[in-house]
Parts: structure tokens; sequence; C-alpha cells
């Protein structure tokens, strides 16, 4: 029996939409006896409204909405809980996997035109797959997000590429050339 993904995929949001909570991202590394399945969990929008309420705003940095909100317990009930449905229904053929589970963190990945339009006002680095005024590699803070591309406000920070667009300035890259994308930490 072959992995599939997607399944589990789908099983993990199951599981996790009964917690209140929302599967980012899942990964599947290694093979023989040191696979690894590693699901990345949040609170869903229903639970991260209820927290931003309960949150003073003097107290984040950020918008509650843009927190994750896991806790320990969340993790640990979420993998109990999907651990079992995993091996109950054979997600994962084999005898030995190790199950990690975890929230996104602060340098998460970002998927999509919903997670740029979260996380708006955030610096964030991204690769392309083509070439943008000359560079593949960019950070900046997300400025604004259309349906077919993100802004990046570059002014101020330090690109990879010779070429690069003048101080004080933004490029546009559009959602179908990225390649990868992650929130950079700023404390």
């Amino acid at each position: 029996m072959a992995l599939d993904v997607d399944q589990i995929r789908a099983t993990a949001q199951r599981v996790a939409a009964s917690h209140g909570l929302d599967v980012v991202d899942l990964e599947f590394h290694g093979g023989a006896k040191h696979r690894i399945l590693r699901v990345f969990i949040e609170k869903n929008a229903v639970e991260r409204k209820r927290l931003s309420e309960e949150i003073p705003a003097d107290v984040v940095p950020v918008a509650a909405e843009q927190l994750s909100g896991i806790t320990h317990t969340d993790c640990e009930v979420f993998s109990r809980d999907f651990g079992t449905v995993v091996d109950i229904e054979d997600l994962v053929p084999g005898a030995e996997y190790t199950l990690e589970v975890s929230s996104p963190g602060l340098d998460r990945k970002l998927h999509g035109r919903d997670d740029f339009q979260r996380f708006t006002g955030l610096l964030a680095k991204l690769q392309t797959f083509e070439p943008v005024a000359g560079n593949r590699h960019w950070q900046g803070k997300i400025t604004e997000v259309n349906e077919q591309s993100i802004r990046l406000d570059v002014s101020g920070t330090k690109q990879k590429a010779k070429s690069r667009p003048p101080e004080n300035s933004s490029v546009e890259i559009t959602l179908a050339n990225i390649e990868k994308a992650q929130l950079v930490p700023e404390f």
C-alpha cells in the first residue's frame, strides 16, 4: 500500500476541525525506519477571533489574528487523536514512523493568497521561479495583496541579487511566480 498524502491531509484536517484547529502544513520525510510525519496546526479562524478578544492589544505586538494560538495541550490532544486514526486506518503503511505535531512557528511558510492577505504588514522572504527585476530572492514587508499578485516594500532590506530596485521602493510579484515564501520574525 502506497502512502496517500492527500488522504492523510484530509484526515488530519478532519481531526483538527473537531478540536477547533486547522492544518497549516503537512510533511512526510525519510524512508525505512526513519520516517517522520510532521503536522503543523493552528487555531481555526473562530478560535483566533476568540483569542484576539481575550488578549489586550498592548500585550501582543502583532494582531492576534496573525498568531497560531497553539498550546502544548493542543499539540498533545491532536497528536493522540490523529495518531490513533492514522494507525487504525493504516494511513502510514509499515511498522515505524514518528509523528510530530507543532505550531507553524514565527517563521511559518506562506501558502497562497489567503496567507499573504492574513500576514499583510509583516516581513517575508520569498523565492520566485523566474527572476523579477533580475532577482529571484526577495525580502520585504507585504504591503498589498490582490487576486494575482503581492507587493513587497523592499526599502531598507538587503536583497541577495546585484540588481535591485532603488531605495524606498516596492516590487510586485505574481502569486504564480512564487516558489516558496515564509515570514521573517522581527524582534
